[in-house]
C-alpha cells in the first residue's frame, strides 16, 4: 500500500523556519510547490544534489514553481550547508522530523528518505516520488518534466 500522501491527496499543511525564514505550505495556494525531501546537510549525495541544482540556474529558474529542501537539521546547520557550497534552494528545518513523517517518508533509524512532492495550486499532491535508497536524486531536467505533466491550473 502507499504511504500518505498520495498522488491527488490533499498536501498536509505545516509551518517550518528555513533559510530563507518562515515558510507555510497553505500561505502558496495558487502556486506550485515541489518539496525535496533528503537526508542531510554536507553529506556526499545531497551535496550533490543541491550543488546540482545552483549549477543550473537558468534551467532551474525556469521551473515556474517554489522549490524548496527540507531535511532534519538545524536553520544553522542549513544555513553554514547553504555558505559552504555557495546553494541556491531555501532549506527548511524539520528538526523534530514531524513533516517527514506526515509525509510518509521518515524512517527510523535513517531519518529522512530523499523525495519529491510537488503540490499543485489548489494545494493537491500532483506528483510523488521516492528515492528507496536516498542514492540518487532528480535533476532539474526531471523536476521539469514532472512539473511539465502537470495539468495547467486557472
Amino acid at each position: 500500500m502507499a504511504k500518505s500522501p498520495k498522488v491527488g491527496d490533499p498536501a498536509p499543511d505545516f509551518e517550518l523556519e528555513g533559510t530563507s525564514g518562515p515558510f507555510r505550505l497553505a500561505e502558496h495556494r495558487g502556486e506550485r510547490v515541489a518539496l525535496l525531501f533528503y537526508p542531510g546537510d554536507n553529506t556526499p549525495v545531497c551535496t550533490k544534489q543541491f550543488c546540482s541544482y545552483r549549477d543550473e540556474p537558468e534551467a532551474f529558474d525556469s521551473l515556474e514553481a517554489t522549490v524548496l529542501g527540507i531535511s532534519g537539521q538545524s536553520v544553522d546547520s542549513h544555513e553554514a550547508f547553504t555558505a559552504r557550497h555557495g546553494l541556491t534552494v531555501p532549506l527548511l528545518a524539520d528538526t523534530d522530523l514531524a513533516v517527514a513523517k506526515l509525509y510518509g517518508v521518515h524512517q527510523p533509524i535513517v531519518g529522512t528518505r530523499r523525495a519529491v512532492f510537488i503540490v499543485d495550486e489548489q494545494g493537491i499532491v500532483r506528483y510523488r516520488h521516492d528515492h528507496m535508497l536516498s542514492l540518487s536524486f532528480q535533476g532539474v531536467d526531471e523536476l521539469k518534466a514532472a512539473l511539465d505533466s502537470l495539468p495547467v491550473t486557472a
